[in-house]
């Protein structure tokens, strides 16, 4: 008589719905799982990369696009006073294309992350809350992320000639405590909201197959998660 095996996708929807169950992985081989939720999260770091990497994929979305830090808004009254209103909007426009451009190299660090999964960090995906694959990417990439993008936004903000002078405001300010150090510099600032940007995204995939693991599924996941 056929095994049943408990499906990694319904493990998924009730890891999210009913957390106080006792799920019982146990009964799913290590292979089984890791190598179904590993197509589940390919598929949804896919989805992800490729929203924020098209164009407007951070200017024309509310939820992501890159503002200059709050405690410097205030700058924007200056440069339109002095006549560069048109250059603090092709900073903020410039901000959002180098964060586009960025996160296009995000996939294979991604699919690395996914590839060196163990069985434990499997089970901890499984059983955890609804974004516990997101912090497991932000755990495992965040630093090789930041190490890829920077380089990108600096080319893309370099082409400005205002964000040197966004850079000395801001390192004023920072010095007199009005804002991190991290916002002190543009590059440095647009590579965290890239990377910030990119790590919701992942989390709205991934909110996404743990409401509806069949509807996500190809025909591949169907049958490992399927039972």
């Amino acid at each position: 008589m056929k095994r049943w095996i408990m499906p990694v996708s319904l493990l998924l929807a009730l890891g999210a719905a009913v957390p106080a169950l006792a799920l019982d992985v146990s009964r799913l081989t290590d292979r089984e799982a890791v190598s179904g939720l590993q197509e589940a999260l390919n598929k949804g770091a896919a989805a992800a990369v490729g929203r924020l990497g098209a164009l407007d994929g951070f200017w024309g979305n509310d939820t992501v696009r890159i503002p200059l830090p709050d405690t410097l808004r205030k700058a924007e009254k200056l440069l339109n006073s002095m006549g560069l209103s048109k250059q603090a909007d092709e900073l903020k426009l410039t901000l959002n294309r180098a964060a586009e451009s960025a996160v296009k190299e995000a996939k294979p660090i991604l699919v690395g992350a996914i590839r060196n999964m163990s069985w434990q960090d499997a089970k901890g995906i499984l059983t955890g809350g609804e974004t516990a694959a997101t912090d497991y990417f932000r755990r495992t990439t965040s630093d090789a992320l930041a190490g890829r993008f920077l380089p990108i936004v600096s080319k893309a903000t370099g082409r400005l000639k205002l964000a040197d002078k966004y850079n000395a405001y801001a390192g004023q300010a920072a010095k007199l405590g009005l804002l991190s150090e991290q916002e002190a510099n543009l590059d440095q600032y647009v590579t965290h909201k890239a990377m910030d940007g990119l790590y919701y995204m992942i989390a709205e995939e991934e909110k996404a197959i743990r409401r509806d693991p069949v509807g996500q599924a190809s025909k591949i996941l169907r049958k490992v998660f399927g039972g």
